[in-house]
């Protein structure tokens, strides 16, 4: 038996930048942990699984460790994959059935909208240890169901930030978005950078689901409904970001393909593994 999968670098238009996903558009749902495996093997920071349904995919992520609910990059990646591959018509929106609703993605010119919840924070106290483990000073932070959201005073402090990552993962909460405001002069109106240590990701690249958090936040802070976001990583990407105080955001990204292959599962290799003699 093969699956073809598909390595696709979201958020970008440069090859080996923003952020890689592995997409598998599968005929057949497959068991969770055969899923888990791939992702693990594919070790990205998330694989994306799709099975058509007769008006849609469902759609499941995986990170080497964790099925997520909710994946920005990875969407992007695949409704990329869908269209490039010829799963469906340019002009044709991607639905996808996840743990998080219904989510649609549509093109508009080069650049891919994912209609996305949005994810609201709420103020909080952080441990002291919070701070020790940012090695920052922190201005505020908040909490919402991806983790902490962590504003600091400076562009450069979100940029230069070094994480104790054996510290974070003894903290309640262990996954950390950093955020600021962009200095003067700036084509982005903030950068952020995402640290999850809690899902087996010390840093994700760029994160389309920690935009739903950023989109309400700067909203307040700024007072506009569109920003163009910057997710200052190694390797880095840019975040078009619609949010217009509904329950909605809007998300938009590049992306370009970066590898194809197959993976390979013999009869009798699923049957060695079923008896656990691999």
């Amino acid at each position: 038996m093969k699956h073809s999968i598909i390595q696709v670098d979201a958020f970008t238009c440069t090859p080996f930048t923003g952020n890689p996903a592995a997409v598998c558009v599968l005929s057949t749902p497959q068991p969770d942990s055969w899923m888990q495996n791939v992702a693990q093997e594919m070790n990205l920071s998330e694989t994306a699984f799709l099975v058509p349904q007769d008006d849609g995919f469902n759609l499941r992520w995986f990170t080497p460790t964790v099925e997520v609910p909710l994946c920005g990059h990875a969407t992007l990646a695949s409704a990329h994959v869908l269209w490039s591959e010829g799963h469906l018509s340019p002009d044709t929106a991607a639905r996808f059935y996840t743990k998080s609703g219904i989510l649609i993605a549509q093109r508009q010119g080069e650049w891919i909208e994912l209609d996305f919840p949005v994810n609201h924070s709420q103020p909080t106290t952080a441990p002291p240890e919070l701070t020790q483990a940012l090695g920052v000073p922190i201005k505020a932070v908040l909490q919402n169901s991806l983790g902490y959201l962590v504003e600091v005073e400076s562009e450069e402090m979100v940029r230069q930030v070094q994480p104790n990552f054996g510290l974070l993962k003894t903290l309640p909460i262990s996954d950390v978005i950093v955020t600021s405001q962009t200095d003067a002069g700036s084509e982005y109106d903030f950068v952020s950078r995402f640290f999850a240590p809690g899902l087996g990701i010390d840093e994700d690249p760029v994160t389309g689901a920690a935009h739903c958090c950023l989109a309400p936040f700067w909203r307040f802070r700024i007072g506009q409904d569109e920003f163009l976001a910057y997710q200052a990583s190694r390797r880095g990407g840019v975040v078009k970001v619609q949010y217009t105080g509904s329950d909605r955001v809007i998300l938009a990204g590049l992306a370009v393909t970066v590898m194809r292959g197959n993976l390979i599962l013999t009869d009798k290799l699923n049957e060695v593994r079923s008896l656990g003699l691999n």
